[in-house]
């Protein structure tokens, strides 16, 4: 009896994180990878990965890292989806709010996606979001937006160039002090009616995390409890266009060179007037989703939230479509 108990605990904990198991892109619902049911006839979009476990630091420089621990080539199944559309991904369950949610997309060789494992400096972000308000230690979190909703919408960006794409959500969780959790999963796409931007900064994902880092290893419960503001590791999310906009949550300042140059603050945020833009840029017809960035200082992306959301200043640097 004792061993059944033995197991049962050892089962919940092994379940208790999340991953993403289906998308729906465009109106339709693609499956995506049961880790706990038997691989034998899954046929997916999603890179296959083995447990809800997390990956730590010690995983950081591990090919693990870029699609999660099973994740090395696809399952022969790629959805279309046109540049400008929206893509949400579905958690079966997810039971962390403290945290960052990220979404990264790496252009596939011209041998296509299902082959390839996603190493080199190919991966650009295009959508984050972290701490939203208050505290590090008490405020509200993209992680939390996830635990609350098991969902994430993003939209592709519509100057992105058609071609064969990998898309990247991860949760990196900060509900333990001093031991991050980062939770990648991946699926493949086919990106249409694209544009011709040039996505950027790219990264090698096994180089760009770090344990050093302060917004990597941190302790939201007493070093960092107090903090208002927190930048999300790796690069710059890309604004759509040729060049590249710094775009971190929360406060954001001046750019600053890490490994992954982010942009990041550690001062007050300075008594300016936010821009927070209520029109389109001039030939622009983007609208932002849920949550993610429309607005603030220098920012030069699209600016009218989806229907059902506003445009809501959080800082002088940074307004949120929620």
């Amino acid at each position: 009896m004792k061993y059944l108990v033995a197991a049962a605990l050892l089962a919940s904990t092994v379940s208790a994180h999340g991953g993403v198991t289906s998308y729906n892109i465009g109106g339709t619902t693609y499956p995506g990878w049961q880790p706990y049911q038997s691989p034998s006839g899954q046929s997916t979009i999603e890179r296959q990965y083995s447990s809800y476990d997390p990956l730590f630091i010690a995983d950081l420089g591990k090919i693990n890292i870029l699609c999660n621990n099973a994740g090395v080539t696809g399952t022969g199944k790629t959805a279309t989806v046109a540049a400008g559309s929206d893509i949400t991904a579905y958690w079966s369950q997810w039971t962390h709010a403290e945290g960052c949610i990220m979404v990264y997309m790496a252009k596939c060789p011209s041998s296509g996606c299902n082959g390839w494992t996603g190493t080199g400096t190919s991966w650009f972000k295009i959508n984050q979001v972290g701490l939203i308000s208050g505290t590090m230690g008490a405020g509200k979190w993209g992680s939390g937006q996830v635990q609350d909703t098991l969902k994430w919408t993003v939209k592709i960006p519509a100057s992105l160039p058609s071609g064969e794409y990998l898309i990247r959500h991860e949760l990196l969780a900060l509900h333990q002090a001093n031991n991050p959790q980062f939770y990648p999963e991946c699926a493949q796409l086919t990106v249409t009616g694209g544009g011709s931007g040039t996505p950027g900064p790219l990264v090698d994902l096994q180089k760009t995390y770090s344990g050093s880092d302060p917004d990597v290893n941190v302790d939201i419960y007493i070093a960092s409890k107090d903090k208002t503001s927190y930048t999300c590791p790796g690069p710059a999310v890309w604004n759509g266009s040729g060049g590249t906009n710094p775009t971190t949550t929360a406060a954001t300042t001046a750019a600053t060179t890490r490994a992954t140059t982010a942009a990041t603050t550690r001062a007050t945020t300075p008594a300016t007037t936010p821009n927070v833009p209520t029109t389109t840029p001039s030939g622009n017809s983007c609208t932002v989703s849920a949550w993610g960035q429309c607005g603030g200082n220098g920012w030069t992306g699209c600016t009218v939230c989806a229907s059902g959301t506003t445009c809501k200043v959080l800082n002088a640097y940074y307004s949120q479509c929620s």
